[in-house]
């Protein structure tokens, strides 16, 4: 898949709150679906859709655990993706912060000599 489309579905699928709910639960550790919606005033069939766009996007997956079928987040990939792509936008963020403090300290030092 291109990169850029890989980029749209991923911020899709982050779009939406209950799924940005979902993925931070997991960064925690491995849940079912039951687990999943516990949180939520949804039924299960509403949160396995929330689900399979964040299998679709690429950040999660679901394995198979006896009779149980935990869903766990995605080292690495999609988010990888999105990170590599927001990158010049935090360098110039910080280059930035960095002049602004600059000047307020140049600020503060001509303040006190007064």
């Amino acid at each position: 898949m291109k990169e850029s489309a890989q980029l749209d579905l991923v911020f899709s699928a982050l779009s939406d709150p209950t799924r940005r709910a979902i993925l931070a639960r997991l960064a925690k550790g491995d849940a079912t679906v039951a687990e999943l919606a516990e949180p939520f005033a949804m039924r299960q069939p509403t949160i396995s859709k929330h689900l399979r766009v964040l299998e679709d996007a690429g950040l999660i997956r679901a394995s198979i655990d006896a009779q149980r079928r935990p869903r766990s987040l995605v080292v690495g990939g999609p988010l990888e993706s999105v990170e590599g792509w927001l990158a010049p936008f935090r360098e110039q963020w910080e280059r930035r912060f960095d002049r602004l403090d600059v000047h307020l300290s140049k600020k503060k030092n001509k303040e006190s000599k007064k």
